[in-house]
């Protein structure tokens, strides 16, 4: 049976939950408060990446994160007001930073990813998606031999408990895979599974498939709340009138507890935010993208530009640009990279990854309404998780059977 399913977020959660319920044969409507594609999905680094499974909630993590806090150029940042006026979400997050509750949401993340990893292949097949999209892997890249050694741990227990194995290259090894990084490497670990793709060309991709499927793409019209009527949502309300609908998919990312009021719970989201410059390629341009252990930047070598990006900070819903952030990036890409930059920089952007305690998503109806679905607080991993979650949501509001078990994904868990 066909359903009038209103989809606010035009980011790529939204876009693969419309693509899905399209598809499947409903009728769409995306609403938008800015432009879509414009948010979080816009300029990040493009990793389409099963390997990181591992929640940003683990054993060490507390420890580590308070010493950074007093590190002038630690890629975490964290507001003391933030940080208090939020005291909840980080104590929920010190609660999970244990071996139990790290394994289980790790066991989660990896149903999305691997999910998403197969539907990837089989979208851009399918829908002829041109997003420069490459299956190179992922390389990790350690400076010192302490760091490299440590990653062993690490790359056991991948190994041992989610069959994600990595290739490991010492010193001599990286340098022949690697010419762009400087002499003098620890060594890395590669992640052959991996994949990445221009978030921008995905998105304008996207729309186009969108489009042609019928869905009706609403710009500039942000959500202002729900109309309901005996626990049924009946319409939408926005800046600029009523979208009636029968099914409703909130997809807005880092936005989604501004909307508490709307959807009658409050949905355990911190903003989070990414940095990112983009520009030319360099002359000695990096045949795999990469990740700086160390220093937590990452690398995307399109075939079209240059990606530098990363960094974490806490700060609320402050929408000014850090310099300071973007220097980090600079900084460390000059400590691994023979040539490191290139000019001009196309784009200085941040972005804010809708951040829960448990490094879960929630995928589940809200109690305001039946017939309203959250989709929403997929941290680091948005673009990485949007197919399996849009096709779960496509199950979900049709009533099918789901392809993956929603259960870890509820919002009272």
């Amino acid at each position: 049976m066909t359903k009038r399913v209103v989809v606010v977020g035009g980011g790529v959660v939204g876009a693969c939950s419309a693509y899905h319920l399209a598809k499947t044969g409903h009728a769409v409507t995306i609403v938008d408060r800015q432009r879509f594609g414009s948010g979080c999905s816009h300029a990040n680094c493009g990793y389409v990446c099963p390997s990181h499974v591992l929640p940003f909630a683990a054993p060490g993590a507390i420890t580590s994160t308070l010493k950074t806090l007093f590190q002038r150029n630690s890629p975490l940042k964290v507001r003391p007001g933030v940080a208090l006026a939020n005291l909840g979400w980080f104590l929920g997050f010190a609660r999970k930073c244990n071996t139990r509750d790290m394994m289980a949401a790790g066991r989660a993340i990896q149903a999305l990813l691997n999910s998403s990893r197969a539907l990837f292949d089989e979208l851009i097949a399918a829908e002829r998606i041109e997003c420069e999209w490459e299956s190179k892997g992922l390389l990790f890249v350690f400076q010192t031999p302490k760091h490299f050694e440590h990653y062993a741990h690490t790359d056991e227990l991948l190994r041992r408990e989610f069959s994600m194995p990595a290739r490991r290259f010492d010193s001599t090894e990286l340098a022949a895979l690697e010419p762009a990084l400087k002499p003098g490497m620890a060594g890395g670990y590669l992640y052959e599974s991996d994949a990445h793709l221009r978030p921008d060309r995905l998105m304008s991709e996207l729309k186009r498939v969108l489009l042609a499927l019928g869905v009706e793409i609403r710009e500039n019209c942000a959500m202002t709340g729900l109309a309901t009527a005996n626990g049924v949502a009946t319409a939408l309300k926005t800046s600029t009138g009523d979208v009636p609908g029968d099914q409703f998919v909130i997809a807005t990312g880092a936005w989604t507890p501004q909307l508490n009021a709307a959807l009658g719970c409050r949905v355990p989201i911190q903003p989070g935010k990414g940095y990112s410059l983009t520009m030319p390629r360099p002359a000695l341009c990096p045949t795999h993208p990469l990740i700086f252990e160390e220093h937590r930047v990452a690398v995307t070598p399109f075939a079209s530009g240059y990606r530098l990006g990363s960094t974490m900070e806490f700060s609320g819903y402050d929408d000014s640009l850090n310099r300071s952030r973007l220097a980090l990036l600079t900084d460390a890409a000059k400590l691994y990279l023979r040539d490191p930059l290139a000019e001009p920089v196309q784009e200085e952007w941040w972005g804010w990854r809708p951040m829960t305690s448990d490094g879960l998503p929630v995928i589940d109806r809200a109690p305001v309404a039946s017939n309203v679905m959250i989709a929403a607080g997929h941290n680091m991993l948005g673009l990485s998780m949007a197919p399996a979650t849009g096709k779960l949501v496509s199950e979900l509001v049709g009533g099918g059977k789901p392809h993956i078990d929603p259960t870890p994904y509820r919002l009272n868990r």
